[in-house]
């Protein structure tokens, strides 16, 4: 089982249990909920899934082996104990979740990249992103899960969102949940969309946002916003 905390090691609910301080030892419940309130009383939560911690956790994060003692109640996704055995902190979160936490956390912002003059192969790769664009976010959502995928999106999203103005924030977000589908190379199928299998379908503009632009549309223009505050480059 796992726990997922924050960085301090206390638990994300309460923030009064610390996990980081507890390796090696049992922390118990004096009062918990009985079984009839099902998995999200009180008591102690843990997964199987460390992905499935990601209902009450979010990054950044720390992450712990741990043993249920007691169980309470449970599901398939998680399960609530009156103790927990913290067995020792798992310091890879990248492998034990099986996508790129550290990017995750540090994502790439691409109005901080000196953006590159406007070339043949960067329209092509906007003519690329143009034929898969709207089907972005249900592709990803779904296919990396909606608790990840909130977490994740949060951390990437923010600085993105900002330094675009509302009438294009919504196609810079295609943008930003196709970033955050990269970085989950296990995925080798996506939802929605048609794709050779093992083929990210919306490396187009991933290529665009590591390069330092980010494509915008208000309905009738294609734009290229690229520097500081997202300044527009090229449009067409």
């Amino acid at each position: 089982m796992y726990k997922l905390t924050q960085l301090d090691g206390s638990d994300f609910f309460s923030g009064t249990i610390n996990y980081a301080d507890n390796v090696g030892k049992i922390i118990r419940l004096e009062e918990y909920d009985g079984p009839k309130v099902g998995t999200c009383g009180r008591g102690l939560h843990a997964s199987k899934n460390p992905n499935d911690c990601f209902i009450g956790a979010k990054i950044p994060c720390r992450a712990f082996k741990v043993k249920g003692i007691d169980k309470i109640a449970g599901d398939k996704r998680k399960c609530r104990y009156r103790a927990l055995k913290v067995i020792r902190e798992i310091e890879d979160l990248t492998a034990l979740l099986g996508w790129n936490y550290t990017e995750a956390c540090n994502p790439i912002n691409p109005f901080t990249i000196t953006p590159p003059k406007i070339k043949k192969e960067h329209i092509q790769l906007l003519h690329d992103w143009d034929s898969v664009w709207d089907s972005v976010w249900d592709s990803v959502w779904d296919s990396v899960g909606d608790f990840v995928g909130a977490s994740v999106r949060d951390s990437v999203g923010a600085s993105v969102w900002a330094s675009v103005g509302d009438s294009v924030r919504a196609s810079v977000g295609a943008s930003v949940w196709a970033y955050i589908g990269s970085l989950f190379p296990g995925i080798k199928t996506w939802k929605y969309i048609t794709h050779k299998p093992g083929n990210y379908p919306f490396q187009s503009v991933c290529d665009l946002w590591k390069s330092g632009l980010v494509p915008s549309y208000d309905g009738k223009i294609w734009r290229l916003h690229g520097g500081p505050n997202g300044r527009v480059l090229w449009n067409g």
